[in-house]
């Protein structure tokens, strides 16, 4: 029997997308209020009756977190230049070998705008 869990976690960040022309806001550096999502996928332990437990996600995702939260996001390496899309796959990269039932890392830079990786 597959269940689908969800943890969310938030983070602060600064950053600037250094590939962009100087006339574009995002150039310039800003922050935001990070919200990223863990997708899992995975079979419910008879015995316990859960998946996982949401504080071994946490656990597992703190040093990631760790890296990124309050931090310039261009100083971290892999991060140099900081899209959406490229911290959703440097979150999905660091956290599938430690999670393996992760599927997917979705990352909101504002209420209104998100992404995902991998697409499943």
């Amino acid at each position: 029997m597959k269940f689908e869990l969800k943890q969310h976690f938030q983070i602060e960040s600064a950053r600037f997308l250094p590939h962009l022309p100087a006339s574009h806001p995002c150039s310039r550096m800003h922050g935001h209020s990070f919200k990223l999502i863990l997708t899992l996928v995975g079979d419910l332990d008879p015995k316990i009756g859960w998946v996982i437990d949401y504080n071994d996600i946490q656990a597992v995702m703190k040093p990631f977190l760790d890296q990124i939260d309050h931090r310039v996001l261009n100083e971290v390496p892999g991060l140099e230049n900081p899209t959406s899309e490229l911290l959703a796959k440097w979150l999905y990269d660091k956290a599938r070998p430690v999670l393996p039932t992760l599927v997917k890392v979705t990352v909101a830079e504002t209420p209104a705008t998100e992404c995902s990786y991998p697409v499943i």
